[in-house]
């Protein structure tokens, strides 16, 4: 009886809470369809010839010729879509404008780490790190930051 009631009372205080954040619940479902129609509609949107190498024997296949500076804005176009989507998500699961502004601070920083990474692997190794090139190319036009960011800040938020 006693545990009835409980569960009871405290289902009833979840699904207020659900009621009164169902504005942001929303935003961020939405957000993220964007984030799949992102990546439904990649070969539409940017320019990226390694979409289709990536998906054959890559191991063993040579480069695909591609022209640097499409491929540069082409990269950082979707990093920087992929990002306000992803901030946005973010703002909506916390509410927190500092924890917003150190996410963009990180996003910016592995921007610039990862994209040089990038053409200094496509330019310096060749065809000898296709493996390391296929992942530093996922983390620049996927957004895997937004699933390593959720846990750490929702952990940081119990802390403090």
């Amino acid at each position: 009886m006693f545990y009835g009631s409980f569960g009871s009372i405290n289902s009833r205080s979840m699904l207020n809470k659900l009621l009164v954040h169902r504005k942001n619940i929303f935003i961020s479902m939405v957000l993220l369809l964007l984030l799949v129609a992102v990546r439904a509609f990649e070969s539409q949107l940017f320019y990226d010839p390694f979409l289709v190498y990536f998906e054959g024997d890559y191991l063993k296949s040579p480069l695909p010729e591609f022209d640097s500076m499409l491929l540069f804005f082409g990269l950082s176009f979707r990093f920087f879509l992929n990002t306000i989507l992803s901030l946005g998500i973010l703002y909506c699961l916390f509410n927190d404008k500092e924890m917003i502004s150190f996410a963009s601070v990180l996003y910016l920083f592995f921007f610039v780490v990862l994209i040089i990474a990038f053409f200094c692997i496509l330019y310096f190794f060749k065809n000898q790190e296709n493996l390391l090139l296929f992942y530093v190319r996922r983390f620049l036009i996927q957004p895997l930051f937004l699933i390593l960011f959720v846990p750490a800040f929702y952990y940081q938020k119990l802390k403090g």
